[in-house]
């Protein structure tokens, strides 16, 4: 399994648990030097409607692996409110698995660990070479200027999804464009037990990604130029308050949205409970649930329509989910292999198409499956209006602090108390001194 790993409790201290969110391309064969007969571990992250049906999904890919390399692998799927403490107790422990899945917006967190394999020239070149990735998807494979941590395996994007018969029915005839269209767009939704907007109060990752996406289009920055944690700039306050405000100013989402955070927006929105998500890549979800593709329809999320000095056309977070191997592992060779295997052309088409994720391989991008406006609009917004993550060991915390200030404040709304600028800054305040004082 996996030798005992240096301390890396000073790395460490620069995180606190958050609670969220290859090989050539025609080489289906995962490949590599390592003989016949080994087991490795392998963690695999929350990809679809639950546990059980990833396990279902991911099975039969595994299953051809070991038949193309005698390699066998244990797999465990880990849901998002449990993967990121399951990682940093292995980093501390070394008792942990060979290869593993991690949310890319936390890969510059746990490169700065220590324990997780770089991935140079040498070992792209293992895997088939680092110019198949999509250049978006490696931008957030770890800290700027350093070897990545992690190869991309599913990419993703939010967008603005919307019920298309609601909106009929509403006298809407087309997607909104702006906040304030949106807003317009969910009051006239939001009736007859329905709402015009459904969000997830509850999950930290989904909060945090918002208020990164929102802060960036009213002026804001986490961190500034030196790395220093500013999470109470005006426009990161702005940002944050605006997507509050969907909630306890416009009253266009249910304030039960405040206690959401295990995809219970995605159902509401699957079971016509509400007109509009903003979502990451939801077909597999919606389908899980019964809502066709042509009950629904897919735009880029919103921007100001007045935007402040400072603003930036950012409409979404480059997301994804990478694929990192420990440094530690006896088994590297086999751990290579897999990776092979799962960025080869037809692990990714097989999977991705499964998820409704986006392949991060160019060639995977020949199959039909990924030439449908849908697609073409997640790859317009990777291409043109989505940013990485700060790059930054930081990072999560400012994923945990900022996600866990705004559902308190969700809950707050919820509760009926009021909750303007003031409340929003001082949140930030207290996570931004918490992130300078070194916890």
């Amino acid at each position: 399994m996996l030798r005992r790993l240096a301390p890396v409790a000073a790395a460490l201290a620069l995180l606190i648990p958050a609670a969220a969110a290859c090989g050539s391309g025609d080489d289906d064969t995962a490949g590599g030097g390592d003989a016949g007969g080994r087991t490795i571990t392998y963690w695999a992250s929350n990809q679809g409607p639950s546990l059980e049906k990833d396990k279902e999904i991911l099975q039969p890919e595994i299953d051809r692996f070991t038949r193309e390399t005698g390699i066998k692998v244990d797999v465990e799927v880990i849901g998002w409110p449990d993967l990121l403490n399951r990682i940093l107790a292995a980093a501390t422990s070394g008792e942990g698995p060979d290869v593993l899945n991690i949310g890319n917006t936390w890969s510059p967190s746990l490169q700065a660990t220590g324990a997780f394999m770089p991935w140079d020239e040498k070992a792209f070149e293992a895997i088939g070479g680092k110019d198949r990735f999509l250049a978006g998807s490696l931008s957030a494979t770890g800290a700027q200027g350093k070897d990545p941590v992690a190869v991309p395996l599913y990419s993703l994007a939010y967008g603005l999804y919307y019920n298309k018969k609601m909106f009929a029915e509403a006298g809407i005839t087309a997607p909104p464009t702006t906040w304030e269209e949106l807003v317009a767009a969910g009051k006239k939704l939001t009736r007859d037990g329905k709402w015009g907007l459904a969000l997830e109060g509850g999950n930290i990752s989904e909060n945090a990604h918002h208020a990164f996406v929102l802060g960036q289009q009213y002026g804001g920055e986490a961190f500034d130029a030196a790395g220093k944690a500013q999470f109470d700039a005006p426009g990161n306050v702005a940002g944050i308050k605006r997507y509050l405000d969907l909630m306890a100013v416009d009253k266009i989402v249910n304030p039960s949205n405040a206690e959401y955070a295990a995809n219970q927006s995605l159902s509401d929105f699957a079971n016509g409970k509400a007109g509009m998500l903003l979502w990451q890549a939801a077909a597999s979800g919606l389908a899980s649930q019964g809502m066709t593709e042509d009950e629904y329809g897919l735009a880029p999320v919103p921007f100001p329509a007045s935007p402040p000095a400072g603003g930036k056309k950012i409409n979404s977070m480059v997301a994804g989910i990478n694929l990192a191997v420990f440094e530690a592992t006896e088994h590297k060779d086999a751990a290579l292999s897999f990776v092979r295997f799962m960025t080869a052309d037809r692990t990714q088409i097989n999977l991705n198409k499964t998820y409704g994720s986006l392949p991060s391989v160019q060639s995977a991008y020949s199959d039909p499956a990924f030439r449908t406006a849908s697609v073409k609009t997640f790859q317009e917004i990777l291409a043109n209006t989505a940013a990485p993550m700060p790059a930054v060991p930081e990072e999560s915390q400012y994923e945990t602090l900022v996600g866990t200030a705004m559902k308190a404040l969700f809950a707050d709304i919820a509760g009926g108390r009021t909750v303007g600028e003031a409340e929003v800054r001082s949140r930030l305040a207290d996570a931004t001194k918490q992130v300078r004082a070194g916890g």
